[in-house]
């Protein structure tokens, strides 16, 4: 076990917390010593949702260590099923609480309960926050689709229907990516059998197998259940997540291949203006940028995809924290040419972007907190969330619209930069001297100038020469200083001086 003051993803109890909440009718009795109550407020707090979310905390102390802790849980199961008649209820104990082995899967089924109690197994001190979600799900659906089905395959009016698979509380645009998702399967004249866990109930997980097909928004959360689901009632599901102009064509001609329908007037029904963003002269001077991205696995593969094929950006490092999907994530960067980052250690991610000198970061809030000491523009693609990930409007990262929001966040990080040029340009004048700092960043700049990205390198800069450097336009300052290091390499030089980097500019210059 390591400290630490940041994590990418809670313990595996967080993410059964994410699936109940997003349900109806489910009841999670949590075995916990009091303090575990805390994740209550991430609910509350960061997605402001108007009520608690429906667990039940034994709470045990350290003076009940001594008495009978598996009696406390049974009383409190039997207290939440008679004050709160869920549909189902399910059970498990925190990472505290698992160390007393007190088994409260075995003591619930001892209750003669009337609601169906489902076990969980989620082992803390070897898997995460993800992953217990995952599991969570995958239980349930297990457990409701129990009975005999004979589905029916088509809706009253005999279009094709599908579920829609994966989303949850306190996820990254969630609550929007459903809605756009919905709006293409409408304009491929899909029906919705079920969306789940966001809104289901128990006695709807039992109707998932009448559907045609599952689509799959997020892989971390629904692979597992939907893998079980074609295993046992036939069941295909997408593979394609509709993340980025690409990738929604992809997905609906996969879609529309499953439902045995014309993907054509979805096609034609186009309305992202990323494409053209992207094309226009006021982006195109952004091409080739330095790009550095992380996140969960599902976002991060997304990202360098829309960075490289969409928006004309150079991948020069990608990576994950989610290891249960570190080979997709390893066969994407493959594709790339780079060696993918999987850690869950955020000092690890740091010293990379350190190390790399990207002109843009696409990360989760914790790269947003490194990406800002560095001086370095950034947008946030992936969880952790934070409470700026559930806006009042619809932001969704899905679908046409979602490649618009993504343009808009990408894009205008790196348009700001370019104002700082400006400033750099009358860093004489009294009004944008140095001290001043960046505008939009004034709130958050101490009163010294920086260096862009802190140098990670072998040679010693003189003095003069980092102050020269600095007169660089910051868009090609790192490229700049590559190529000094490089120049100075080759010639077996320990120091940069200024005449050194006159020598390198007139070198790569010819």
């Amino acid at each position: 076990m390591k400290l630490t003051v940041w994590t990418y993803e809670g313990p595996p109890h967080v993410g059964a917390m994410r699936v109940a909440t997003a349900m109806d009718g489910v009841h999670y009795v949590l075995h916990a010593p009091q303090g575990d109550t805390y994740a209550d407020l991430v609910f509350t707090m960061i997605e402001r949702l108007g009520k608690r979310p429906p667990v039940t905390y034994t709470t045990f102390q350290a003076r009940d260590l001594g008495a009978d802790t598996a009696n406390l849980f049974k009383t409190a199961t039997r207290e939440a099923c008679d004050r709160f008649r869920p549909d189902a209820i399910i059970v498990g104990a925190s990472c505290t609480a698992e160390l007393l082995q007190d088994d409260p899967g075995g003591l619930a089924r001892t209750l003669g309960l009337p609601v169906p109690v489902i076990p969980l197994e989620l082992p803390s001190y070897q898997r995460k926050e993800n992953w217990g979600a995952s599991e969570t799900f995958y239980q349930l659906v297990r457990a409701m689709c129990q009975a005999e089905v004979a589905p029916p395959r088509a809706d009253r009016a005999g279009r094709p229907v599908c579920n829609i698979l994966g989303p949850t509380a306190l996820g990254f645009r969630h609550r929007d990516d459903v809605a756009e998702v919905r709006g293409l399967l409408a304009s491929l004249g899909i029906a919705v059998n079920v969306t789940a866990p966001q809104g289901a109930r128990p006695t709807d997980l039992a109707r998932l197998p009448e559907a045609d097909f599952n689509v799959v928004l997020y892989p971390e959360i629904a692979a597992v259940a939907a893998r079980w689901l074609e295993r046992s009632f036939g069941q295909p599901f997408t593979r394609t997540v509709p993340i980025g102009v690409g990738a929604t064509r992809d997905f609906i001609r996969e879609v529309a291949a499953l439902a045995g329908v014309d993907p054509t007037p979805a096609l034609d029904d186009e309305h992202s203006r990323l494409p053209w963003y992207s094309r226009s002269v006021d982006s195109t001077y952004l091409t080739g940028k330095r790009v550095f991205v992380f996140g969960d696995a599902t976002h991060a593969i997304a990202a360098a995809r829309i960075a490289r094929e969409e928006l004309g950006f150079e991948v020069v490092g990608l990576g994950t924290y989610s290891r249960e999907f570190a080979r997709e994530v390893r066969e994407a960067a493959g594709q790339l040419g780079l060696e993918a980052l999987i850690t869950d250690d955020y000092l690890e991610v740091e010293a990379c972007i350190a190390d790399l000198q990207p002109e843009l970061v696409l990360g989760t809030q914790m790269e947003r907190h490194i990406a800002k000491r560095f001086r370095i523009p950034c947008a946030v693609i992936s969880a952790p969330v934070h409470v700026q990930d559930f806006p009042a409007r619809r932001s969704p990262q899905m679908g046409w619209e979602g490649s618009n929001v993504i343009f808009d966040c990408w894009v205008h990080p790196l348009t700001m930069g370019l104002e700082e040029h400006l400033l750099t340009m009358f860093r004489e004048d009294h009004e944008f001297h140095d001290a001043a700092g960046p505008s939009h960043l004034q709130s958050e700049q101490p009163r010294e100038s920086k260096p862009a990205v802190a140098p990670v390198s072998d040679l010693a800069w003189s003095g003069e020469a980092e102050t020269e450097l600095a007169k660089v336009p910051f868009f090609v300052r790192g490229k700049a200083r590559r190529n000094t290091e490089r120049f100075a390499r080759d010639r077996g030089l320990s120091v940069i001086t200024l005449e050194t980097l006159y020598d390198a500019k007139a070198h790569f210059g010819r």
